[in-house]
């Protein structure tokens, strides 16, 4: 996902971040607590950085557990502050979803500690790979997509109008197996998923019957929810039948957490939806509440009312007693001159090109008359 998750530092970590800079603290880790980054410890300066960072970095690390962790370098930067390292913890034992949270909070991190204080940045998912931080210099920064790929070790996809992180694979239980298998031979005609927060897998809600008009009686309004809906309905006389997958998620009163996951995990389960199917679905939507899926709402999305065409603008009429419309003659000077016969071809020529000729003739005494309009 490329925007941000909305997590920012907590008033007692941003008073820290203004005091760190003194010189004497040497380490500290932040870690994400009821959606606010935290300070979690903090670990003063004895020696060289790299001493420093040897003896006390796994004491701020967990197994399970992604976390940042900043450790101030000797050496100062042109302005005359000091340089810091940050180092990004994702081991590969932690959950998906929590290494997807921190790496799509390292930017608000960065920014809200000062990006140019800054000077190095390194990733490590395991405790060999620590060793390498003292000795080799990072690499430039990461993109936002690149900061996801390697911390949550998940495949990635490009999206045209930006970069974004779209696939997130979870697996779905045999019963949602099974009631898509239900649903492709017509014995029900919607479905509702779930995902397991905890299992990271995607669950089956529902496996109904349903008329079009109870589709907003099964949108949650404190959860998120995929819905499946084989939509039967009129049109222009016509009966029609359309697959809809609604994605409906309400706001913001779900935690962060849900919100990336349904959102990363929606392109996969469509493409395993269509899969299973057999048959592409033929509308997507994002929803707030049940009101935006009534079965006007459904018909409008599946066939939108064609733009209006701008209408030619019309010149008003004039008065009707303003009279005959008056015609306007341009007023034409005409010049006559004789010149010697000799000379009347060239002159001709140039008169053809440059005025028009209203009359030409030669005289008794060789001479040509000519007559040209001015």
């Amino acid at each position: 996902m490329s925007h941000q998750t909305g997590i920012k530092a907590n008033e007692k970590l941003k008073k820290f971040f203004a005091k760190c800079h003194n010189g004497k603290i040497r380490l500290f880790k932040v870690t994400i607590e009821n959606e606010e980054l935290t300070l979690a410890a903090q670990i003063e300066s004895k020696g060289t950085w790299e001493d420093d960072f040897r003896k006390n970095i796994n004491k701020l690390l967990e197994n399970d557990q992604p976390t940042y962790v900043m450790c101030r370098l000797d050496g100062k930067s042109d302005t005359g502050g000091y340089r810091w390292l940050l180092l990004s913890w994702s081991p590969d034992d932690s959950p998906v979803r929590q290494k997807m949270l921190y790496a799509s909070t390292k930017a608000t991190l960065r920014q809200e500690f000062g990006g140019g204080h800054i000077a190095r940045e390194a990733h490590a998912s395991a405790l060999d790979e620590l060793d390498s931080v003292t000795k080799e210099k990072s690499p430039g920064p990461l993109t936002t997509e690149e900061e996801m790929a390697k911390e949550t070790r998940v495949p990635i996809t490009m999206d045209t109008s930006g970069a974004c992180l779209n696939s997130l694979h979870m697996p779905l239980v045999e019963e949602a197996k099974s009631g898509l298998e239900k649903f492709g031979s017509k014995m029900v005609n919607y479905l509702r998923f779930s995902i397991d927060l905890d299992e990271e897998r995607i669950l089956l809600d529902l496996c109904e019957k349903i008329e079009a008009k109870e589709l907003a009686l099964k949108v949650p309004e404190n959860s998120a929810k995929y819905h499946l809906f084989r939509f039967q309905y009129e049109y222009e006389n016509e009966s029609k039948q359309a697959l809809v997958f609604v994605y409906s998620m309400p706001g913001y009163s779900c935690p962060i957490k849900e919100r990336m996951l349904y959102s990363s995990s929606k392109a996969p389960l469509i493409e395993s939806i269509e899969s299973t199917l057999g048959a592409k679905i033929d509308k997507k939507m994002e929803v707030d509440s049940g009101k935006e899926v009534s079965e006007d709402c459904l018909i409008e999305a599946l066939h939108p009312p064609e733009p209006e065409v701008a209408k030619k603008f019309d010149k008003p009429k004039g008065p009707p007693n303003r009279g005959a419309k008056r015609i306007t003659k341009s007023v034409r000077h005409e010049r006559a001159f004789f010149i010697p016969s000799a000379v009347a071809r060239t002159v001709e020529v140039y008169l053809i090109i440059g005025r028009l000729i209203l009359d030409t003739h030669q005289t008794k005494l060789g001479q040509v008359y000519i007559k040209i309009e001015l």
